[in-house]
């Protein structure tokens, strides 16, 4: 071995050793996103991505369906529609995509369908630009807290109420599909926010059992397991997360 490729053998060595033991370390990625192999020329490429904390979202430009690969060929997995359920436009998560050297783009999303956590391809034309936030709400059920973070740094913290064992708030990673205002139902309090995710148990309620978080008009028996599956708040609290929290903004359940 040449002196020059002991110095590089060493490095390298050094490098890894690093990584290894200081807590946290970074070693740079030289891998393209996981997925199938693709057709030549074709290339992948990441749009929300937890390590800096970078989330994409865009709203859904005309009805579309979600497939299993990045082709036109590929199974059915669901209908995305344009509208939610409460009429709102609808907003996706986008997580990834592939571009084939035709120029023709599939975008992957967080899908509205149990099980939960699917995701889907969808054609590029069939969204909006993308928006982008840096900001993502950690629901702990353990703790009975959500904690609103920017750029990794926590500006939020409220305690709350989660789904009963028998109506339990499912875990998972999802996103804030709607924000909702100028309704009147009491008892969901001023503001609401619609997610993606979907309760486990009740499957027949109208819309499909989707999971919000959501005011109260009963503050006293919060924090505690006391909904049907979705997150209660006190009210002020839900008012100044209404202003913090965009559309788009990742939401993880534990």
């Amino acid at each position: 071995m040449t002196p020059t490729a002991l110095r590089l053998a060493l490095v390298t060595c050094i490098v890894a050793i690093s990584a290894a033991l200081v807590p946290g370390a970074v070693v740079p990625a030289t891998k393209k996103p996981v997925g199938p192999p693709l057709p030549e020329g074709a290339e992948r490429f990441v749009l929300s991505d937890r390590t800096t904390e970078t989330y994409r979202w865009a709203f859904v430009r005309h009805r579309t369906i979600a497939r299993t690969r990045p082709s036109y060929s590929a199974r059915a997995i669901t209908r995305v529609s344009y509208r939610t359920p409460e009429l709102y436009r609808n907003a996706v998560q986008v997580l990834d995509g592939v571009r084939y050297a035709n120029g023709k783009t599939w975008i992957r999303i967080r899908l509205a369908v149990l099980p939960n956590g699917a995701t889907g391809f969808v054609p590029r034309g069939a969204l909006t630009i993308f928006s982008t936030t840096h900001k993502r709400l950690l629901i702990d059920r353990g703790r009975l807290r959500a904690t609103l973070y920017r750029n990794g740094q926590p500006i939020f913290s409220a305690r709350v109420g989660v789904g009963q064992a028998r109506w339990p708030t499912p875990g998972g990673e999802f996103y804030v599909r709607e924000k909702l205002s100028g309704y009147y139902a009491p008892a969901y309090g001023p503001r609401a926010f619609g997610l993606n995710a979907r309760s486990n148990v009740l499957t027949d309620w109208l819309g499909g059992g989707f999971i919000g978080i959501h005011g109260t008009n009963d503050p006293g028996i919060l924090p505690g397991r006391v909904s049907h599956g979705c997150v209660r708040m006190r009210n002020p609290a839900i008012m100044r997360l209404f202003g913090l929290m965009p559309l788009g903004t990742p939401v993880s359940i534990r």
